[in-house]
C-alpha cells in the first residue's frame, strides 16, 4: 500500500493494518520528514485518544492529514503508533 499526497509517496508498506476501512501504516514505513506534530487530539470510544500530524510536502501544507494512537485502548493495541491518512491523501496498492 502507498499513501500519496502532492505527488509524493508519504508512506509505503505491505504490512498495513486495516481498521474501519483505514490503512494504518507502520511508523518505520512513513517518510518522517513530511510529518509535523499537531496539537489536535480526538477521542474514539474503542480505540482511545488520537494524535495528529500535519503534512508538509513541496511547500504545501495539509493540516491534520495523518493520525495515530500513541496509547490505544486494549481493543486497538495492534495499531499503537501506526499512522493513517485522510484529507486528500490517496491510499492505494
Amino acid at each position: 500500500m502507498k499513501a500519496i499526497w502532492n505527488n509524493t509517496v508519504i508512506a509505503e508498506s505491505d504490512k498495513t493494518i486495516v481498521i474501519e476501512n483505514n490503512h494504518y501504516f507502520p511508523p518505520e514505513s512513513v517518510q518522517q520528514q513530511y510529518l509535523q506534530g499537531s496539537s489536535t487530539h480526538t477521542h474514539c470510544p474503542w480505540k482511545g485518544d488520537a494524535s495528529y500530524y500535519t503534512l508538509q510536502v513541496n511547500g504545501q501544507t495539509n493540516k491534520d492529514a495523518a493520525w495515530y494512537y500513541p496509547a490505544p485502548k486494549d481493543a486497538a493495541h495492534q495499531i499503537k503508533d501506526y499512522i493513517a491518512f485522510w484529507k486528500g491523501v490517496v491510499v492505494h496498492e
